[in-house]
């Protein structure tokens, strides 16, 4: 099965109300292979990739966030697969 890659950046209030152990849980629990970082502007961002059908139901959990968060904009841009089944990982601010 094809894998795809995205890089994500989203913004709106998902700092500070666990959008990034959502994020791995999410991921995790799809089975993509990753990361999410904090931004020093206030936004998050992360690279996703798997199966398609397992991305696309990530992305859809991305624009919602977990509960206390407020998504105002996600920007979406594809990414070259790596291949690497490293897992999903919280990686360092940026």
């Amino acid at each position: 099965m094809a894998s795809t890659r995205v890089h994500v950046v989203v913004t709106g209030r998902v700092q500070g109300v666990a959008y990034r152990a959502g994020a791995v849980a999410e991921a995790q629990r799809l089975g993509l292979c990753g990361w999410v970082r904090n931004r020093f502007d206030g936004s998050v961002e992360l690279e996703a990739e798997g199966p398609q059908q397992a991305v696309d139901t990530f992305m859809a959990w991305v624009r919602r966030g977990p509960p206390a968060a407020e998504v105002d904009e996600v920007e979406v841009t594809p990414a070259p697969t790596t291949g690497l089944a490293n897992g999903f990982h919280v990686g360092t601010t940026g």
